[in-house]
């Protein structure tokens, strides 16, 4: 949760304190790089040195930065440093075997070995036909596909890798290869898909499926038309079966579906098929989430089993890795085992749910390898059979989630620490049975974000919940701690206002394309799976905490359609009738403040239709 939470009621001279620790205990390589007056859209790495209003700032985890996101603003990217930056002047080595794995009649596919240096290779610049300028650049991947080519012409590439300070290595030796012959265009559709058919419904959406097309070169996707309207509704990549999500309660459908290939071309729709809606969810079923502290951080102390009747789910924070960065251990605080136990049993027996959430701010997770998925796998399993844990809540933050270079696409990432986090959670819901609960609490650099920029942390949640969403039960993206983020009306909006609340929690009910590639959208989740993430008062986070007044003018607007005149529109104008709640950091803070959160936002949401 948030960063530095322990310390938010300590005094200047402990955080200065704390400041000057943290600058011993980081990772120092060889020689720092500096990249002068920091700016935005620029790729920084660990150990980069940046200016912002005349104070100089250490990159602490690699990323591209974004308007907002200033160092001073984003404690978990830059930290304040010291004296003069170091300057570096060693040239990377020379990049080695150049060699095109594939080509087309318009692009060549290039790969290389990978250069070293003394602080560290930022990317590589390619050149064509020996130009002085390069046609196109890395930022730290080793392959590259060069487009915009002639058919059935010879080309000679050479690279040259820099570094942070702009030092150039050597070119590397010529390789040459001649592009293809132009192929005769492919302009035959699809044929249309057969016996499209609903396979489930609930009050805000569907569920089909149907038999796949076939086409001459290939089937690429399939797109989804309501109601006879002109553009697609949902889309998938190959897939023969999708939800249909954002629709209203007890309202008829029809649909049908049209298969496409990667020329553009389409096929005739298929049969139509109509179904109907559930009623609307019966007053009462939405949910505030709470984090109750395990640990004395200033805000108040509260026993378990008296955490308050208007908390649907309560997370138990945290579990945190001890021995290694896989070993999940949870020692309750101020409390026997026991008792803790009897307590969990108690909120149980009142038809409460209460989960372990892993990690937070300080409990960096590690699932490098198969040795440690194991070892996460097994002890999280003993804590959820010794306490009987509901479920699980991911809340990995800092370096727990980065995505590798070169891991570009979230439907099939290829980052190990991703890849095992995503099959230990896997083995934990099947051992744990249907009921197991799985809730996730990222941050939005690692949801939203992935929309304006895909790699390092920037949407390194997104192949994770995609991975399980079939599972996923509750995601509360942090809605605080973070500076302004770009919506789906390419407006960045600011944390603590009603627009920034229905506008992050619509990129999730509508899907987004990450990257800006819009052959990459991250498909919309159904609205009873999102729940917002609030601080439950001033002192419960370094910023983004709002007015239940504010919080309650989002929540009309986003469930009822009801406009408070903001600048961001809706996509769905109607709103989001099933939409699921609230989450807050935390119900420790809630109690510091008499209860404001969850008094004034339990009756307003029991109050809905």
């Amino acid at each position: 949760m948030p960063p530095l939470r322990h310390l938010l009621r300590a005094g200047p001279t402990v955080l200065v304190a704390l400041t000057a620790l943290l600058m011993t205990l980081l990772p120092v390589q060889a020689l720092a790089a500096d990249r002068g007056e920091w700016a935005p859209y620029v790729a920084y790495s660990v150990g980069d040195i940046a200016s912002y209003a005349g104070r100089a700032y250490d990159c602490r985890q690699s990323h591209t930065s974004l308007p907002g996101w200033e160092p001073p603003n984003v404690l978990a990217l830059w930290l304040e440093r010291s004296g003069p930056p170091p300057v570096d002047t060693q040239a990377p080595s020379t990049p080695s075997q150049v060699t095109s794995p594939a080509k087309t009649y318009d692009s060549v596919s290039l790969s290389w070995g990978a250069s070293t240096d003394n602080v560290g290779v930022t990317g590589y610049e390619i050149f064509v036909n020996g130009g002085t300028s390069a046609s196109a650049t890395t930022s730290g991947a080793t392959s590259v596909t060069v487009t915009g080519l002639a058919a059935n012409t010879t080309y000679t590439f050479t690279v040259k890798a820099r570094d942070a300070a702009g030092n150039r290595s050597a070119a590397s030796a010529a390789y040459s290869t001649t592009t293809p012959a132009r192929p005769d265009p492919d302009v035959q559709a699809p044929s249309a898909p057969g016996n499209l058919r609903s396979t489930g419904v609930s009050g805000s959406s569907v569920s089909l499926a149907w038999n796949a097309s076939t086409d001459n070169v290939g089937v690429t996707g399939y797109e989804i038309f309501v109601n006879g309207g002109t553009s697609a509704s949902a889309t998938t990549t190959g897939a023969t079966s999708v939800t249909v999500t954002g629709l209203a309660a007890n309202t008829s459908y029809t649909f049908t579906a049209k298969a496409r290939d990667a020329a553009g071309n389409r096929s005739v729709p298929s049969n139509s098929v109509s179904a109907t809606t559930t009623g609307p969810q019966p007053s009462g079923s939405r949910v505030i989430v709470g984090y109750w502290h395990n640990f004395d951080n200033g805000s108040t102390n509260i026993r378990l089993r008296d955490v308050s009747p208007k908390f649907n789910v309560i997370q138990v924070a945290f579990a945190e890795p001890a021995g290694s960065a896989s070993n999940m251990t949870f020692t309750p605080y101020n409390s026997t085992v026991a008792d803790f136990k009897a307590d969990i049993a108690y909120l149980k027996s009142q038809g409460r749910k209460v989960l372990i959430s892993i990690g937070g701010a300080n409990g960096t997770v590690h699932l490098d390898d198969a040795t440690a998925r194991q070892t996460f796998v097994t002890s999280m399993q003993s804590l959820i059979d010794t306490y009987g844990f509901d479920g699980m809540d991911l809340d990995l933050e800092g370096s727990s989630l980065s995505l590798n270079g070169g891991d570009t696409d979230f439907r099939n990432p290829t980052t190990p620490r991703i890849l095992n986090l995503i099959q230990a959670t896997r083995d934990l819901l099947n051992r744990n049975g249907a009921g197991f609960m799985l809730t996730m609490a990222p941050e939005t650099a690692y949801v939203q974000g992935g929309m304006a920029a895909y790699g390092g942390p920037w949407g390194a949640y997104l192949p994770v919940i995609h991975a399980l969403r079939d599972r996923l039960t509750y995601l509360h993206v942090q809605h605080y701690n973070t500076g302004t983020v770009m919506a789906l009306d390419g407006r960045a909006y600011a944390q603590s206002t009603p627009d920034f609340h229905v506008a992050m929690a619509e990129m999730l009910l509508q899907g987004f394309p990450v990257g800006g590639n819009t052959s990459a959208m991250f498909p919309a989740l159904s609205p009873e799976q999102v729940v917002i993430g609030l601080p439950s008062s001033p002192q419960a986070a370094g910023g983004g905490y709002t007015t239940p007044a504010n919080v309650q003018k989002a929540l009309d607007y986003l469930i009822k359609g009801q406009s408070f005149g903001g600048t961001y529109v809706l996509r769905k104008t109607s709103g989001y009738p099933g939409f699921k709640g609230l989450m807050t950091w935390s119900i420790n803070w809630d109690k510091f403040t008499n209860f404001e959160f969850s008094n004034s936002h339990r009756a307003y949401l029991d109050a809905l239709p």
